[in-house]
């Protein structure tokens, strides 16, 4: 299974989806797109939005914090 988060420091979802991942015991690659200008963009490639945070599981692409959505992918 591969999770990449595109996230910002500063931004409290990205911290909860984090935090949620480890809690669940869930290995992902964080990509700090405050700093990190080609991961912007190709955030903005995959979802269509400036937002944070984003989380690519899998291909499937999740706008925000959504725990519903994150618990089905992973199943």
């Amino acid at each position: 299974m591969k999770i990449e988060v595109y996230s910002t420091p500063t931004c409290p979802y990205c911290t909860m989806a984090k935090d949620y991942f480890k809690e669940k015991g869930v290995e992902f690659t964080d990509y700090n797109v405050a700093v990190d200008q080609a991961k912007a963009q190709e955030m903005v490639q995959k979802s269509g939005q400036m937002g944070v945070p984003v989380i690519d599981l899998n291909g499937e692409i999740i706008v925000g914090f959504d725990k519903g959505r994150i618990d089905t992918l992973l199943k």
